[in-house]
């Protein structure tokens, strides 16, 4: 028979507190690899938007080349807002917000050229790991 006292923790107790910390360790994990892919994502994407000449001729097929190269400004900064985001969590949550609107509308214009839901799944991944990246700056 287990008789309960409070100055000595039950292993339920133990268990229940390592169970805890290693979901809150699995939390971090996660929430900085979201970050790394994120910072190589739209740092990739963003430069390309000033050198590819694919990447003009998309932004023409989207109808929107004037904003080709706004896209491209608009991820660099993102991408170094989440390195900074390191030391300032606001600025890691605007970043991050800034970049999940932007794949939001970028899914959008996907369907609205009619492409493929294919074509659309890399913006929408995009979209749905900086969402995470915010909820995870504003839990923390």
């Amino acid at each position: 028979m287990h008789i309960f006292h409070p100055a000595v923790p039950s292993e339920g107790f133990l268990c229940d507190a390592l169970l805890v910390y290693n979901r809150n360790v699995l939390s971090v994990y996660i929430a900085q690899v979201a970050r790394i892919i994120s910072v190589i994502s739209f740092g990739f994407y963003g430069i390309a938007c000033f050198t590819s000449s694919r990447m003009r001729l998309e932004f023409e097929r989207y109808g929107v080349p004037e904003l080709r190269q706004l896209t491209g400004g608009l991820q660099i900064a993102g991408a170094l807002g989440i390195v900074v985001g390191y030391w300032c969590w606001p600025i890691l949550a605007l970043s991050a917000g800034g970049l999940t609107l932007m794949m939001i509308y970028a899914v959008i214009t996907r369907f609205k050229i009619r492409d493929p839901l294919y074509a659309a799944l890399p913006a929408l991944s995009l979209a749905l790991l900086n969402a995470y990246i915010v909820f995870t700056a504003f839990r923390n």
